[in-house]
């Protein structure tokens, strides 16, 4: 049996290296140019095992960056090439490659794309965990999780996962960032942050309200889904006013530590079960406090009146902005440090696969003492 310990690098870690299948959706590459959660923490998961020793192969688009193996499962990530539509097709045919290639070439094999992968595992046996990144409070999708709900899950919040209590969570391991990737600014800066994606759920307008109500310029750095642009049309271009109200568009990782870091804080005014919110530890990366509404992880995340403040209206999150100046920067960064490190997660998810290669291996020797019983004769 594989252990923990010490591994090459002198830290904790599996003794012996294992060889890993990570899936990732083909929507964005790996890691993402611009805007994509999931996709960045897939590639720091991804970097962060092959520093480890692991042979691991990444299923991605074909323009992803990685030092692991890569399989790609379309050319270009489906977004940016304008053809998302494509995205479950394409991920259907990745996945089968996956698990036909996948016996006795992967001990353990990590999905990063929702349902889609549970079939596959279910039928071939291969050793599968699969880490949720989605809302899970759909109720016509409920059937699906209900019908593969011995699956290996892993969530990203313990609120995640509410919705679905019945189904079979081996872990909630919170997303983390590698140490050096954003830089710390002891400095506050004289803007208000929004970060992520424009759509109803993240109420950008609410960030809008409160930046006006306080009097100091906001900056708005996200995405616009073609889902969400008649919202975007609607109710937030009629309120941007430059310099005051600056909507800058979509922003890489390079552009993070300015971005984040210049600013005096993040508003992350959420309408919405937030499965995890990777901006937020991104801010505290950079030192910045968090301004935030109760919904989801958030307050898994944050730490009322230490890394930010968590209220609930355009007023309450006003009066947090005015006490802002009372939180230390270097407390948040030293949170970061703390709990969100790609480290802290890698070795998270080692004993997770551990854990799963030695659960089917008690299946695989329990299902082979009964072919072998004293009972094997009649039955065949």
């Amino acid at each position: 049996m594989d252990t923990i310990g010490q591994n090459e690098n002198g830290r904790g870690g599996i003794c012996r290296p294992l060889r890993i299948a990570q899936v990732a959706t083909l929507y964005e590459r790996i890691p993402p140019l611009l805007y994509g959660g999931t996709e960045r923490v897939v590639s720091y998961l991804t970097e962060e095992l092959v520093r480890r020793g692991h042979d691991v192969t990444l299923f991605a688009s074909g323009d992803s960056k990685t030092r692991a193996k890569l399989w790609p499962g379309c050319p270009k990530a489906l977004r940016l090439a304008g053809k998302p539509e494509l995205g479950a097709s394409l991920q259907f045919a990745m996945l089968s490659d996956v698990y036909e290639r996948g016996l006795g070439r992967y001990d353990v094999v990590h999905t990063h794309v929702d349902y889609w992968s549970f079939a596959f595992a279910n039928l071939t046996g291969i050793p599968t965990v699969a880490t949720m990144h989605g809302r899970l409070n759909i109720p016509e999708l409920h059937p699906v999780y209900q019908r593969y709900r011995s699956v290996p899950l892993v969530s990203i919040s313990e609120s995640q996962r509410k919705p679905l209590p019945f189904m079979n969570w081996v872990a909630t391991i919170h997303h983390g960032l590698p140490r050096d990737l954003l830089r710390f600014n002891p400095r506050p800066g004289k803007y208000l942050a929004f970060l992520g994606r424009i759509s109803p759920e993240k109420r950008p307008d609410m960030a809008i309200e409160v930046a006006r109500k306080v009097g100091i310029p906001l900056k708005i750095a996200a995405k616009v889904d073609k889902f969400d642009r008649e919202y975007f049309e609607a109710v937030i271009k009629p309120r941007l006013a430059p310099p005051d109200i600056e909507y800058i568009g979509e922003i890489s990782d390079a552009e993070k530590s300015e971005f984040l870091g210049g600013a005096y804080g993040l508003v992350f005014s959420i309408d919405w079960p937030e499965p995890f919110g990777l901006a937020m530890i991104e801010a505290l990366a950079c030192g910045t406090p968090v301004l935030a509404r109760p919904c989801g992880s958030v307050p898994e995340v944050l730490r009322h009146g230490v890394t930010g403040y968590i209220a609930e209206t355009v007023d309450e999150l006003a009066q947090a902005v005015n006490k802002i100046d009372k939180l230390s920067r270097l407390t948040c960064r030293d949170e970061f440090e703390r709990r969100f490190t790609v480290e802290q997660m890698a070795d998270r998810y080692e004993k997770v696969y551990l854990a799963i290669i030695e659960s089917q291996r008690a299946s695989t020797a329990k299902r082979d003492a009964l072919d072998n019983g004293p009972l094997s004769s009649i039955r065949s």
